[in-house]
């Protein structure tokens, strides 16, 4: 039986050139990436449309894996949304996502694995706060490559979220870990998916 790699990594494309994103990839040993975003296309950096990027991650001698159906922000579950907003600790009891993340883990087994969303940072994106929890809650480490090629673990950036939010590190009344799933629930409000317009069929539009 191969050994379990237990550290997950994560990405944002954001606006980088392909070379600068395959060469963050190759420096942190990355050898399959997952796509998290629910509809894999951007308007404004075409390189990284799924086709085009697949056919350049195999190129290099990356895999490319589309998880956006299961692991996507905007989930076609209607159930899974109020107001129009996604709710990812509904999303995250989905049967659908469950399966994603039961696969992804196997991913584990052969690859060095990196979830790829679009956001530059980690704390805007659903990848560190509906994936990187549910992940760290199974034993999984997570860390986050940032554009400069550093990487923060999950903990350290659950940390820092605390201060984007302007929440204390600890207090009289609640632990730390109290106050980040706090924080937590603060970001998710600011940055979750929200349908533009009334829902129609499963659940508006997607990314």
């Amino acid at each position: 039986m191969p050994s379990v790699r237990r550290t997950l990594l994560t990405i944002g494309h954001s606006n980088h050139s392909i070379d600068a994103f395959c060469a963050l990839l190759t420096q942190h040993g990355v050898t399959k990436l997952a796509d998290v975003r629910s509809v894999p296309y951007s308007r404004f950096n075409p390189h990284f449309n799924q086709k085009p990027l697949a056919a350049e991650l195999v190129s290099r001698g990356i895999g490319y894996e589309f998880f956006g159906r299961e692991l996507g922000g905007r989930s076609e579950d209607q159930s899974c949304y109020e107001g129009g907003r996604v709710q990812y600790a509904r999303l995250a009891q989905a049967d659908t996502f469950q399966e994603g993340i039961l696969r992804l883990v196997s991913e584990c087994e052969q690859h060095q694995v990196a979830l790829m969303c679009s956001e530059k940072e980690p704390l805007d994106c659903h990848r560190s706060l509906l994936l990187g929890k549910d992940l760290i809650a199974r034993g999984v480490a997570v860390e986050h490559i940032h554009a400069d090629g550093s990487i923060e673990t999950h903990c350290a950036a659950m940390e820092r979220l605390l201060k984007v939010v302007g929440f204390p590190y600890q207090d009289l009344f609640h632990t730390t870990d109290e106050l980040i799933a706090d924080a937590m629930m603060v970001q998710e409000s600011r940055v979750a998916y929200v349908v533009d317009g009334p829902m129609t069929g499963a659940s508006g539009n997607r990314r």
